[in-house]
């Protein structure tokens, strides 16, 4: 005999009966991961972690190599004057004797010294002051706060002059000052957004805070474990972002379920305990199962073997896991110690119309879909393939410095004019080369041949090839510049001509010498590479773990099947709306970003994960009610109107929620972050209209008795076990609400 066991009902029913137990516990839990994340910190990504395949393999030699790298950085001056004019000097001495006396830096090289005449531009009205930080260079972005603040004041001594710093620790600095900056805005401006949502969802306000509520916890709770967590797996700002996102898009939404199911019941006459019960048995259930599917979508991510990925999906599972254990533990409390108090703080103008009571515009439009079900899916179907087309031309990218404009970080501006006063200064590439003894003569003329290569190659390279020796003399660093910006394709042409043509011409006399070229024209090849490689493998795992949870969830082969399907087609609309606009540039100017001609690299693999995952809510609340109905003897025609008028309400609202919090995000100036964030607004919208609305019910009504196929072998499977669905008509014989 197949079990039914409801493990939702099971918690919910203790919840309610140790409401100070499980909210405390609940408090508890949030406070000590908070207490604990501030104490231990946050791991951020290595170096290591931050690249794949030659890259990571480069990286790696040089970690091993136990050079005393220190951090590279300069200062670029720009005068309307030549570097002749007594202004200019006078600001060029300023910024060397402030950089010498700060007691931060090593070997300040100024210009206006006869060995650094080449720090002077052509044109003579810009010049560079080169130099290196103290310590390590890993540790630099967070020490070179005070050598910034000294060079603005000597701005400010200089007002004529552009005084500009540069470099890898003070670009790392500003760009994640920025990053936090941006992000702390979007969640400032998240919580009032879905507020507004909630209040004219629910009525009412102690309904609408509740969620909000539950979602702030939730992010906060994770925020802590996310550090303590990173102790395993590392993570960098994007992966807390992420996680923040997720966190309060499916806090929300799962306390959306809860709250509707709960006053249902209590409208159509059930005690609250019951109502409590109820819902926790019908919405707790359909919470825990789209909450599994959104971890194990996330767990595909682990296959990249990439390090921004797995922080992004160690973060985000962590996220889901804390809102599906709040929403099945302490919302059951809470509403069983509210009770019909859910309900104050009622919007003085909110009207309950009698055509929402009776199902309204969804009615009809499922109404029509089922007695048409073959052009509800024809138009439906070409509607998706047309929004997908465009994703067959996907191309990616590693927007690089380009994640943000100039005008929004001044320092990339500062990079593009130190590209056009001096074109030797693009972003270099470092050749690793790894030998017993490098300072033998085999790779001793192999380095030589590397340089002449190199030079026969001018129009790829520039002239200037810098090279150093570890001090055990196994590894050589050779520095050279790519043409291009570094992440354009001149600069990945140009790698591709030092990787198989000139490194491998160099070096067929070293036989022991072992090469690989990193830097950020490589790391962004190599990503691109190693994401196109576990793309499938990725696929594959949420495939298939969707499907074996779909079928144990519904004992149904042909619902596990259908939500494959589906997905897939809503996740192939988002993407063809995001190459659409984002590579294709349309509507670049209304969205305030300059496309690059791609999509950020982990961007594709992120949506499908999260997308393949967040459309499981939907499904799963829709189709359950579905299922519900059908249990209670009702036709598949009748079980599906029933199911998807009755979910509307919840569907839109939760849909509503995720829109906004994705679009919020959206509004980033980051373009990566735009990227993810509308292109996840999208895709909720098509999925909560054009698929739940119409494609899903159409497929049921056209399966039939076929939607609840099981195979007599998979008989052990356990049966769905549903709570009875509550009676359409209040005590007093008025028609149930199905608004929220």
């Amino acid at each position: 005999m197949r079990g039914n066991r409801n493990i939702a009902a099971t918690i919910g029913r203790w919840s309610a009966s140790h409401r100070a137990m499980a909210v405390g516990l609940w408090l508890a839990l949030v406070i000590v991961a908070v207490i604990a994340g501030q104490w231990s910190g946050t791991h951020g990504l290595t170096a290591v972690e931050m690249t794949n395949g030659q890259s990571r393999q480069a990286q790696q030699m040089l970690d091993r190599a136990g050079f005393d790298l220190p951090s590279q950085e300069g200062v670029f001056l720009h005068s309307p004057a030549s570097v002749g004019a007594p202004a200019f000097l006078s600001a060029i001495r300023d910024t060397v004797s402030t950089l010498q006396r700060s007691g931060l830096t090593l070997a300040v090289a100024s210009p206006l010294l006869p060995q650094n005449a080449d720090e002077i531009s052509a044109d003579r009205h810009s010049v560079l002051v080169s130099y290196e930080m103290t310590g390590q260079a890993s540790t630099a972005p967070s020490r070179v706060g005070p050598l910034l603040d000294a060079l603005s004041a000597v701005q400010l001594r200089h007002p004529g002059i552009e005084i500009a710093p540069f470099g890898d620790a003070t670009f790392s600095k500003l760009y994640n000052d920025k990053l936090n900056k941006d992000y702390a805005t979007a969640e400032m401006y998240s919580f009032p957004v879905t507020l507004v949502i909630l209040l004219l969802a629910f009525g009412a306000a102690v309904a609408a805070v509740l969620p909000l509520l539950l979602a702030a916890t939730v992010v906060i709770g994770a925020g802590g474990m996310v550090a303590l967590a990173s102790y395993l797996i590392n993570v960098d700002i994007n992966g807390k972002s992420v996680m923040t996102l997720i966190g309060i898009a499916v806090g929300v939404d799962y306390s959306l379920f809860y709250l509707r199911r709960y006053r249902e019941e209590r409208s159509a006459g059930k005690p609250s305990t019951a109502a409590v019960e109820a819902a926790a048995a019908t919405s707790g259930r359909s919470v825990l199962i789209s909450g599994t599917a959104v971890i194990i979508a996330l767990a595909g991510l682990f296959f990249t073997r990439k390090g921004i990925e797995d922080g992004m999906a160690q973060a985000t599972i962590i996220a889901v896991a804390m809102a599906v254990v709040g929403s099945v533990t302490v919302l059951p409390a809470v509403l069983s110690l509210l009770g019909d108090r859910v309900d104050k703080g009622r919007l003085p103008l909110r009207r309950r119309r009698a055509s929402v009571r009776r199902g309204g515009m969804m009615a009809a439009v499922v109404g029509s879909v089922l007695r048409r079900p073959v052009v509800a899916l024809a138009i439906a179907t070409a509607a998706l393939g047309a929004l997908a087309s465009p994703a067959f031309g996907l191309r990616l990218s590693n927007s690089g410095l380009a994640d943000l404009s100039a005008s929004q970080l001044p320092v990339l501006r500062t990079y593009q004019q130190l590209q056009q006063s001096f074109p030797d200064s693009a972003a270099p590439a470092q050749i690793v080369v790894a030998a017993p003894d490098v300072s033998a003569e085999p790779v001793k003329a192999a380095i030589a041949a590397l340089r002449q290569g190199i030079i026969r190659h001018a129009g790829d390279f520039s002239p200037a090839v810098t090279s150093q020796v570890n001090p055990r003399r196994t590894i050589a660093l050779v520095t050279v510049g790519l043409a291009g910006n570094g992440t354009d394709q001149r600069s990945e042409n140009a790698l591709a001509v030092l990787r198989t043509d000139v490194i491998p011409a160099a070096f067929t006399g070293a036989k022991d010498a072992t090469v690989a070229v990193t830097g950020t024209t490589a790391i962004s090849v190599d990503t691109a590479a190693q994401l196109a490689k576990t793309a499938p493998l990725v696929a594959a795992f949420v495939l298939i773990f969707t499907f074996l949870m779909m079928l144990t969830a519904f004992s149904s082969v042909t619902i596990a099947g259908l939500t494959l399907l589906l997905n897939i087609a809503s996740v192939g609309a988002a993407y063809g709306l995001v190459v659409l606009v984002f590579q294709d540039g349309l509507g670049a100017g209304l969205l305030g970003f300059t496309t690059n001609g791609g999509i950020t690299s982990w961007v594709p693999l992120f949506m499908f994960v999260i997308l393949f995952g967040i459309s499981m809510d939907y499904h799963v609340f829709v189709v359950s009610r579905v299922r519900e109905a059908r249990s209670r003897g009702l036709t598949t025609a009748q079980a599906i109107r029933e199911g998807v008028t009755s979910s509307a309400g919840v569907i839109t609202s939760a849909a509503v929620v995720m829109i906004a919090v994705a679009a919020v995000f959206g509004t980033t100036p980051e373009l990566s972050m735009k990227e993810a964030g509308l292109g996840m607004a999208a895709a909720v919208l098509i999925d909560a209209t054009i698929v739940r609305t119409v494609l899903l019910p159409a497929c049921m009504q056209l399966l039939g008795e076929a939607n609840w196929l099981l195979p007599r072998w998979l008989g052990w499977l356990p049966a769905p076990s549903l709570a009875e669905r509550p009676s359409t008509t209040t005590p007093t014989g008025e028609p149930v609400s199905a608004d929220l």
